[in-house]
């Protein structure tokens, strides 16, 4: 009777365990079937869309990738395996009057607008590169050096050299941005060396005499190491504001004869001295003299100092970039300058900047492209007389503590806040009326910048490795998308 009953129990656990694994079965395969009913999630892409008639500025869209095929439209195909040059950052140059107007804002409002311009966050546009002034810029109240003197006076060893006036306004702004952007790249560039160098005692024009090379070269060298003390790295010097401008108040006449022998025996040896590794470059004036930086980049000895040459692009083309490149390939390409006039137009502006310098300068080797002074009062104000200039509209414009964007802000936003440092150009080829230029990012998206010069609406499809997306892109507009 106990085996019996003892059978039974068996029996009973059995059909228990076996009705349970089918129920588990069950289970598993409704699991399977809905996870194979689930559709899979399409790829997106992101298109940040700016509009002639600023009714998109930078308007952010998603769209879909799809596997690439054979569709009626305009295409550009970006190849990642062809890569150019690395990209340093966009931005503008802080020069001392953008310093102070930002400076006199309160202190909310300072920190608001820094956060937005050097931030990377959702609505910020991630400036990477600033350019500032050494000594006065024509966009300062007046000119000074970090020397000044009395007429007839010298001081050979510099014991007067100081930093002072750049620590009223310039140096508290730039140690704010440190805070939310530490790796941004700082570059200076000098206008004029302190009059009592120069054979005509002005600020304005004249050049430096040959018997205070060196005297300037261990100037600049102190400029470096001065603000290195405030904790501002100066990434790179150019040796000298537009050199074949003299008409600025402060300016500088520096032939290329003059600016090889400079460099070669007297700033690369002090640098090298010191133990600077801000990098030198060249020219930083306009792209209708190619010949001017390449013919430094000739002369061995001054070449070994330099890291590459600036432009400017108020005369000649900006093909020039890539004639130089062509000249020197061992040398870097960086564009530093180009203004904006007041009361500023958008279209003009947007369209004529976009294509010759985030494209055009890019596309010839360039690894920066900064536009002009950061910020003015709704005046333009501050600047010099006898040659400051008083119709350069700043990206922003700040009256009080109310900020207007304007169209340089939007023309480097394009770029920066998908461009990172690090970046590099990639190949894409050129339809007919949409100019644009693609890069490989360090996160390893693709950026692709790219404006529709045509007068009607485009249909743009972009291929990457058997993918693409599409998207309409309305008469002159320009678009930056992400994928």
């Amino acid at each position: 009777m106990g085996a019996l009953t003892s059978n039974k129990s068996k029996l009973i656990a059995k059909t228990k365990y076996m009705r349970s694994l089918r129920i588990f079965s069950l289970f598993l395969l409704l699991i399977v079937t809905s996870c194979a009913d689930e559709p899979k999630e399409t790829a997106k892409a992101n298109l940040w869309l700016t509009t002639m008639d600023q009714k998109s500025l930078l308007d952010q869209r998603t769209l879909e990738v799809i596997d690439a095929e054979d569709t009626l439209g305009t295409t550009i195909n970006i190849d990642t395996s062809q890569t150019f040059q690395e990209i340093d950052g966009f931005g503008y140059t802080l020069t001392g009057g953008s310093a102070l107007h930002i400076n006199k804002m309160s202190d909310s409002a300072r920190t608001e607008l820094l956060q937005e311009l050097f931030g990377t966050g959702k609505d910020e546009i991630g400036v990477s590169y600033l350019r500032l002034s050494v000594g006065a810029s024509d966009l300062n109240e007046a000119p000074f050096s970090y020397n000044d003197l009395q007429e007839g006076e010298t001081d050979v060893n510099l014991k007067n050299f100081s930093l002072a006036n750049d620590t009223v306004h310039l140096v508290p702004v730039l140690k704010e941005i440190l805070k939310i952007a530490p790796d941004i790249k700082i570059m200076g560039s000098p206008w004029s060396p302190p009059a009592w160098m120069k054979d005509n005692k002005d600020t304005r024009g004249g050049s430096l005499l040959e018997e205070y090379y060196p005297v300037y070269a261990n100037y600049l060298v102190k400029y470096v190491q001065a603000m290195a003390e405030h904790g501002i790295t100066i990434d790179a010097i150019t040796v000298q504001n537009e050199p074949l401008h003299p008409g600025n108040n402060p300016s500088l006449l520096m032939l290329a004869e003059d600016q090889a022998e400079f460099i070669k025996n007297h700033l690369g040896p002090a640098f090298e001295k010191n133990n600077i590794d801000t990098k030198i470059i060249i020219y930083d004036h306009n792209a209708d003299r190619p010949d001017y930086p390449i013919s430094i980049l000739n002369d061995p000895e001054a070449a070994k100092y330099i890291d590459g040459s600036a432009f400017h692009l108020y005369g000649g083309e900006i093909e020039a970039l890539s004639e130089v490149h062509e000249a020197h390939p061992d040398k870097n390409l960086y564009f530093t300058e180009q203004w904006v006039g007041a009361p500023g137009d958008f279209a003009k502006e947007m369209s004529w900047h976009t294509e010759n310098l985030l494209i055009g300068a890019t596309r010839n080797w360039s690894r920066t492209v900064l536009e002009w002074n950061l910020a003015a009062d709704e005046n333009q104000q501050p600047h010099t007389d006898r040659g400051g200039c008083d119709r350069c509209l700043g990206a922003i414009t700040i009256t009080g503590d109310e900020v207007t964007r304007e169209p340089a802000y939007y023309i480097i936003a394009q770029a920066s806040k998908f461009v990172r440092p690090g970046s590099v150009r990639v190949e894409s080829n050129l339809p007919e009326d949409l100019p644009n230029v693609a890069f490989l990012t360090p996160e390893g998206t693709v950026a692709l910048i790219v404006q529709n010069k045509s007068e009607t609406e485009k249909t743009v499809i972009v291929k990457l490795n058997n993918k693409q997306t599409s998207f309409q892109l309305p008469a002159g507009a320009v678009g930056t998308l992400v994928l």
